[in-house]
């Protein structure tokens, strides 16, 4: 069994494994990482041999751990990313690469049909009639998109909202409220079955499915990192965040929004945003919160995601694909039965 975990910000890990009798009956751990002195590798190894294959990550980490000689040095992964590589081998787990993926870029979509896309792509993937998709959104009107669980009127301001033309949209995932203006707002989502991130915990899918996007950012000039559990932020203060659902039998939905240009005002004049949802950012208002790819940059917004896209083909490859008739149906169908309706916009008044 063979498995493969690329530490975020670190090092990759490999692992090779055998299984008899349900346990761990030889393992091979290999990487690009660095570690003093080398024996620790191989008492590692030993640690985990005979251990039941199918034991978690809490039982592999705390036996690796136990493990590591006294002073040994560990640069670039840790015992937590070896027992995720562990459950990624003994579960099968699959990798960018073992996947071939199409691109769709646009076109522009209202809000809610923006929502509504994402279900029905991410269940088509589940089922088996689309492939792995990275879609680049286009965004046709000004939205508040906010979280499966919040609040409409905690963070909402729905008379500014309306004031300034802001559509309200609830989306599938749980997270905070994204202000989009349709220009000023980088969004992608990437619909891939659940092989892809087998053996993580949900934290660590996070960073893993958007370990792209930060090489992309670096090759840009950007010290981009990944803050747990799901934002991507620079020294300059942060820069976008992510979101994640699991739809139908086999499928994840992972969709993040970055700050391309922003009105801060606006943004506070529009959502609710309080003093105690700031105060723990060490900042003294809300619009100091983000700082768009535009400053860091200066390129232009469609520069930018052509830059992002460039990556992730040179990365993992990447074929042209379009929203079919069959799923713009669905879309439809959605957004009249679900995501238009007031009834799923204010489940959470």
């Amino acid at each position: 069994m063979h498995g493969e975990y690329k530490v975020p910000g670190g090092k990759l890990v490999v692992v090779d494994l055998t299984v008899e009798n349900d346990a761990i009956a030889s393992i091979r751990i290999a990487g690009d990482f660095f570690v003093e002195p080398d024996e620790t590798v191989h008492e590692m190894e030993r640690a985990v041999t005979g251990m039941r294959a199918d034991s978690d990550a809490v039982a592999l980490t705390r036996a690796l751990t136990a493990a590591v000689p006294a002073g040994a040095q560990l640069l670039g992964f840790s015992p937590e990313a070896v027992a995720t590589t562990i459950r990624r081998a003994v579960n099968s787990a699959t990798t960018f690469a073992d996947h071939d993926w199409q691109l769709v870029r646009g076109p522009a979509l209202q809000p809610v049909q923006q929502m509504a896309t994402d279900q029905v792509l991410t269940e088509e993937v589940g089922a088996g009639r689309r492939g792995p998709t990275l879609r680049i959104w286009e965004w046709a009107s000004p939205a508040v998109v906010i979280g499966s669980f919040q609040s409409v009127k905690n963070e909402v301001d729905l008379d500014n909202a309306a004031a300034y033309g802001f559509e309200v949209v609830r989306r599938v995932s749980g997270g905070g409220a994204m202000f989009i203006e349709p220009q000023s707002a980088i969004t992608y989502s990437l619909y891939a079955p659940v092989d892809l991130v087998k053996g993580m915990s949900f934290a660590e899918s996070y960073a893993f499915l958007d370990s792209w996007v930060l090489t992309a950012l670096h090759d840009l000039g950007i010290d981009a990192s990944y803050v747990p559990l799901n934002d991507i932020a620079s020294p300059a203060g942060k820069i976008g965040g992510a979101a994640q659902k699991r739809l139908g039998a086999g499928a994840v939905l992972h969709h993040t929004t970055m700050a391309y240009d922003m009105d801060g005002d606006r943004m506070t004049q529009v959502l609710r945003i309080g003093r105690e949802k700031i105060s723990d950012k060490g900042i003294a208002s809300a619009n100091k919160r983000v700082d768009p790819l535009k400053s860091q940059t200066g390129m232009t917004r469609d520069a930018i995601i052509d830059s992002l896209v460039d990556t992730f083909d040179r990365l993992y490859g990447l074929t042209e694909g379009a929203i079919t008739d069959d799923e713009s149906a669905r879309v439809e169908q959605l957004v009249a039965e679900k995501f238009g309706t007031h009834g799923w916009v204010h489940r959470v008044p």
